[in-house]
């Protein structure tokens, strides 16, 4: 049936859970200072095969007025009545929306009804996104992190964050954020001088002027990605799964670390990293379940050939220190190896996707101390090895088969192969890792492996050497798209820059149990 302008009025107004299949709004006509604006775009995220969460953010309190279709034309759609976005919340409101079972695409559109002026509309803003189909398909995915970071925001003038519009040329199914998708740590200067003579013009908000600290700080680093017009762009067409590794609070933290550093008047880490764990999951499509409503690893099936487990190595690690403890450390924890364990031996997918917000065989420093899992030394695995040592046999030893780790955060883009015959410790089974990134962010690297699970470098791109934090604008940008064969089950793995040019492939071919 139609919709009258008093039924879509009386939805903002009253709610209500769904009004069936209904066709589009006609317009109201009003003054544009009376409607809500929705800033920041819309996002999808954390899809099953029946439901899928949906973000968008307003600039005044307002109600979420949600159309879903399986059509562009929105022909049957349904109407649903979304939260209200307050103040509280940063303005953000999401909608894990179900009842999707049997959709291949699913078409939506946001607006928000202003709160205490009902009759106030915002324009709507649509997206789309594609769920796991019950049946063996082709399915293609991209993979990256490091978003604004080390001085290099949002340069319009340059193109802004053109990254996310090359991802969106390739039109994958989903995107896996690998972390830093803030730099929270990271103010910004209004010009930067290149090498070249020329200069970087950041967009400059008050929100990036200084390090975060109050939860509206940490707000306002979201707040400012979703200015740039190649991501809010991105994120209308292409689903999101995300998580967080350090910058989203600050440089290398830990639970309980107390900062010593001038720029900050709050010194409290876990109060810091509370703030923004608080303003990350308000500004991702992130599911929150009430078991554990700050919970980021999780897991997603797409399709009976592909499962992603996301891990989360920042809200459980032990300090940062030498790392090289016989009685081991926690980068992932006690319960998140177990669930990690107990998901991976339950999974029937053909390929088990690792991402981890950190490298595994890379030696990240943190002065004098070690901030990743990695940590140099010889001999068999000490500290934090010793967790992914007794995944490694694990995997062996059920045979749980196809295991490949994706990641991010070292701003360089390589391909690792692991392998025991190389290995100090060697009970387990070859395996991939494959780094990606920066999206938007200075470039460095390459690292130094460590050689106690047997990396090798099959294929790295990185900075000349002596040459650092280069800009976005020296083509060092990089994201990995991965391609899964529906009928022959083969996996793709292509790293590529910021222009899309391929830099490396390699094809993976499933082992059979």
């Amino acid at each position: 049936m139609d919709v009258t302008r008093r039924q879509v009025l009386e939805l903002g107004l009253k709610g209500g859970a769904a009004l069936g299949a209904v066709a589009t709004a006609p317009a109201i006509v009003m003054a544009d200072g009376r409607r809500p604006v929705m800033p920041s775009g819309v996002m999808s995220g954390d899809m099953l095969d029946d439901r899928v969460m949906l973000w968008s953010r307003v600039d005044r309190p307002a109600r979420m007025l949600l159309e879903i279709a399986d059509n562009p034309d929105f022909h049957g759609a349904r109407w649903l009545r979304g939260p209200d976005a307050l103040p509280a919340s940063g303005l953000t409101a999401k909608l894990d929306v179900d009842g999707l079972a049997g959709m291949d695409e699913v078409h939506y559109r946001v607006r928000f009804a202003a709160l205490g002026d009902h009759r106030a509309l915002s324009e709507p803003v649509s997206g789309r996104l594609r769920l796991p189909a019950a049946h063996r398909r082709d399915v293609r995915f991209v993979w990256s992190g490091d978003t604004a970071g080390q001085g290099w925001g949002i340069d319009e003038a340059r193109g802004g964050m053109f990254s996310y519009e090359t991802m969106r040329r390739q039109r994958p199914d989903f995107f896996i954020h690998s972390g830093d998708t803030v730099y929270a740590d990271g103010p910004l200067e209004e010009t930067v001088a290149l090498p070249d003579g020329e200069i970087w013009r950041n967009l400059v908000t008050p929100a990036k002027r200084k390090v975060a600290e109050s939860l509206d700080e940490f707000r306002g680093q979201h707040v400012y990605n979703l200015r740039d017009a190649n991501l809010r762009r991105f994120n209308a067409e292409v689903p999101m799964l995300a998580q967080w590794d350090d910058h989203e609070t600050l440089n290398n933290w830990y639970p309980g670390e107390w900062l010593e550093d001038g720029r900050y008047m709050e010194r409290n880490v876990p109060l810091l990293a509370a703030r923004a764990r608080r303003a990350f999951l308000e500004h991702m499509p992130l599911r929150q379940r009430p078991a554990a409503p700050g919970r980021i690893h999780r897991r997603f099936a797409y399709g009976p050939s592909l499962e992603v487990f996301m891990l989360d190595m920042r809200s459980f690690r032990d300090a940062n220190g030498r790392n090289r403890s016989a009685a081991g450390g926690a980068l992932l924890g006690g319960e998140q190896l177990a669930w990690l364990q107990g998901a991976l031996r339950r999974s029937t997918a053909t390929w088990k996707i690792i991402a981890s917000d950190m490298p595994i065989g890379l030696v990240v420093r943190d002065g004098d101390a070690f901030e990743a899992m990695a940590n140099g030394a010889p001999g068999e695995p000490s500290g934090r090895e010793a967790e992914l040592a007794g995944l490694l046999r694990t995997l062996r030893d059920e045979r749980i088969h196809n295991v490949v780790w994706l990641t991010a955060d070292v701003h360089y883009t390589a391909a690792h192969h692991y392998a025991p015959e190389r290995a100090r410790f060697k009970a387990f089974a070859p395996f991939w890792e494959f780094v990606s990134g920066p999206l938007h962010a200075g470039t460095f690297g390459p690292g130094e492996l460590d050689d106690t699970f047997g990396p090798r470098v099959v294929f790295q791109k990185a900075p000349p050497e002596g040459l650092a934090n280069l800009s976005p604008a020296a083509g060092y940008q990089f994201f990995g798209q991965v391609d899964l064969d529906g009928e022959s089950e083969a996996l793709t793995v292509t790293l590529m820059d910021a222009a899309g040019r391929t830099l490396h492939r390699q094809v993976l071919e499933p082992q059979l149990a």
